[in-house]
């Protein structure tokens, strides 16, 4: 995906294609209630942030980005209320952090944990 930038046109940028699928990995991470797939403290997290991508599917076109993700929240939240805040995190994040446009964020319950 290559961007330009309308301010200046002194180059393009190009953002990766597995760029956006973190940003949405770990944009769901930061909302309170989803299960944590490894401890954000770990070197193994910090090594392995890719293997949060899992479960996550992005399809860009041109400059919409649409989201299919699966997340595992802590058991006693509210599915519909956890969802709605992780649809809320990714689609801001994206679009503050790459300046594409979030069509949907669909969100799929994968599992339920324990804190």
């Amino acid at each position: 995906m290559s961007m330009t930038n309308n301010n200046e046109k002194i180059g393009s940028i190009r953002i990766a294609t597995d760029v956006v699928p973190l940003i949405a990995a770990l944009a769901s991470q930061d909302v309170e209630g989803v299960t944590p797939l490894q401890d954000k403290k770990s070197i193994a997290f910090k090594i392995n942030l890719k293997r949060l991508t899992r479960g996550i599917k992005v399809d860009i076109k041109g400059r919409k980005v649409s989201v299919d993700m699966s997340i595992g929240i802590i058991y006693g939240y509210q599915v519909p209320e956890i969802s709605g805040k992780v649809q809320s995190s990714v689609k801001t994040a994206i679009e503050t952090m790459t300046g594409l446009e979030v069509s949907d964020v669909n969100v799929r319950i994968a599992s339920v944990g324990i804190a």
